[in-house]
């Protein structure tokens, strides 16, 4: 859940949905869909590990365009 808190805690104004699917083993990938279009942006399975504080918030802003400012700022 750590995941969630800071994708929501960064960006809740952006988000439309957050859907977990739990996985056998703790396996568990971060998908964002780009208006159908489907982007693995972390995944336990690939790394075989958790992953890092701010990893997966990282990977998101990625794919933002530049100068998308985080909630609250």
């Amino acid at each position: 859940m750590r995941v969630t808190d800071e994708v929501m805690s960064s960006y809740q104004h952006m988000v439309s949905e957050i859907t977990l699917i739990p996985g056998g083993g703790g396996v568990f990938d971060v998908v964002v869909d780009q208006g159908g279009e489907c982007e693995t942006i972390y995944s336990k399975h690939e790394t075989g590990r958790q992953a890092n504080d701010g990893e997966v918030v990282a990977a998101l802003e990625a794919l933002l365009p530049a100068g998308t400012l985080r909630y609250g700022t």
